[in-house]
């Protein structure tokens, strides 16, 4: 398990945005489990509440031109790499300004044009846009990185297999995040995993493997910073076992039996990354209590505009159903 980075690495400029980043996304994923809950939201909305550590981390090291690919789970991910508030929440009503004008919903968000390549209904699905897109970074020399965030359900499938080992052959500039959250839908890992430890397998592709304290903010900042730098440089792939815990079941509505409830209470209470390091960087002095009060009022007012903008926005018109169907110029 990696250890947390000294507080010397960060300024409290940064540790102030790294705050903001986490309770944006922990302010969004609570307004939209309430919004779900009261019948308001259409579709499936899968909460990643208690993950919050993970995308803000990475993503931190991330620039505009890099490209991550993401989950079912995958809100956190797109805020973290920049994606607006108004049109993620366009999108989860089904509304023309939202990110895919409407068309994707929670499970399918995406934005190109800060290198978000979208979130993925299939488990698993993303592992060869990633590698893919690594290819071509590599094809066009480009100094940039692709980054595969994953569940440890995922760490089963055969796509998982066939692109780290894509990857390791190639040297290609792509970091595996898996956030093991320790369960797979409803099945522990523990049931479907032979080796605790995911990261091991990096082995067996010729890839740096590393496992730490997801939930510790910190910790997945050095881990990040470090397998980043190592893809920009030409030192090739790297998979991360990032440890972490979702607060809510599988899916908003989840009645969670398989989850023992002293094991979901003791984590929320111990192991929250949004408190955590907001408590840490108070002690430390990065941060003072009305800082942190501060950044949760705006956080707080810029998801309720978000709100008020998806419900004031329009539905997508019928008559462009086929519209982004076919591709420019192709007969059909």
């Amino acid at each position: 398990m990696t250890t947390t980075v000294p507080d010397s690495l960060l300024e409290p400029a940064q540790a102030r945005d790294l705050f903001r980043t986490m309770q944006t996304i922990r302010a969004f994923e609570l307004r939209v489990e309430e919004l779900f809950k009261a019948g308001e939201l259409p579709g499936f909305v899968h909460s990643c509440a208690g993950q919050e550590a993970t995308a803000v981390g990475v993503c931190h090291h991330l620039t505009p031109a890099d490209y991550i690919t993401s989950t079912h789970r995958g809100h956190g991910h797109a805020i973290a790499k920049g994606i607006s508030l108004r049109a993620m929440f366009a999108e989860l009503y089904g509304r023309a300004t939202g990110a895919c004008r409407g068309r994707g919903g929670s499970m399918h968000v995406a934005d190109f044009s800060i290198g978000m390549l979208g979130a993925n209904g299939i488990v698993g699905g993303g592992f060869g846009i990633a590698t893919g897109a690594a290819f071509a970074i590599r094809y066009q020399r480009r100094p940039d990185v692709a980054v595969c965030f994953f569940g440890d359900g995922a760490v089963n499938k055969g796509t998982f297999h066939e692109s780290l080992n894509f990857a390791g052959v190639h040297q290609l500039p792509v970091v595996f995040v898996c956030e093991n959250n320790r369960y797979a839908q409803f099945t522990a890992a523990s049931r479907t995993t032979a080796v605790a430890d995911v990261s091991v397998r990096a082995a067996g592709y010729g890839m740096v493997g590393e496992s730490l304290d997801g939930n510790d903010l910190l910790a997945v900042l050095d881990a990040a910073g470090r397998a980043i730098a190592r893809a920009r440089a030409g030192g090739g792939a790297t998979l991360l076992n990032m440890n972490t815990y979702r607060h809510s079941g599988h899916y908003v509505g989840d009645a969670e039996e398989y989850r023992p409830r002293a094991e979901v209470t003791h984590t929320r209470d111990t192991a929250d990354p949004v408190a955590r390091f907001a408590r840490h960087a108070v002690e430390s002095g990065l941060l003072t209590t009305d800082d942190v009060a501060a950044v949760t009022a705006e956080v707080d007012e810029a998801v309720a505009d978000a709100h008020r903008f998806a419900l004031e926005s329009p539905p997508p018109d019928p008559a462009g159903a086929l519209d982004d169907v076919w591709t420019v110029g192709v007969p059909r």
